[in-house]
């Protein structure tokens, strides 16, 4: 497998470097490849991607994704909100 950067396939820059000199650029401190991982599922969550899509897109497992970032999901625990406000329906079994 080749490099991202290259030349006739021959690497001309560092990746490593080149993000922490984009970050510098921007003024930004703490910021790592994984934060931009991290943005990445909480924003697909956000939008109501497809866990499956989400997942493959961002080479996580759909477990991963649920339990990480399912709680950024608009649906998160709706039915449940919905519910909680309901009186419960008692059914009366008459033997």
């Amino acid at each position: 497998m080749g490099y991202v950067l290259h030349v006739d396939g021959k690497r001309i820059g560092d990746i490593k470097k080149g993000f922490a000199a984009a970050c510098k650029r921007a003024d930004l401190q703490g910021v790592t490849p994984h934060t931009l991982r991290h943005t990445c599922a909480t924003w697909l969550m956000l939008n109501r991607t497809d866990l499956w899509q989400a997942s493959g897109f961002l080479s996580m497992s759909m477990e991963t994704l649920q339990r990480v970032y399912g709680h950024h999901h608009p649906d998160y625990q709706r039915e449940a909100a919905e519910k909680i406000g309901r009186r419960p329906r008692i059914v009366r079994v008459i033997a």
